[in-house]
């Protein structure tokens, strides 16, 4: 059991560090073209937006230190 939550946190960090920016960008045009009420998408836009800010700030905090 722990062999399988350990394959789906790297793979789940795979996926965000590698698909957080194009999904971010190419999400809105989506969503304008009727991919629309899609609760599972949304709430993943909205993870990924969480991960680009905290990628911001951790450059901002760095950049000051």
């Amino acid at each position: 059991m722990k062999r399988i939550l350990r394959e789906l946190y790297g793979s789940g960090i795979l996926f965000f560090y590698f698909f957080k920016w194009p999904f971010f960008l190419l999400f809105p045009y989506l969503y304008n073209n009727g991919l629309n009420e899609n609760y599972i998408l949304n709430m993943l836009w909205f993870f990924t937006a969480g991960l680009i800010l905290k990628d911001f700030y951790s450059i901002y905090k760095n950049r000051d230190s």
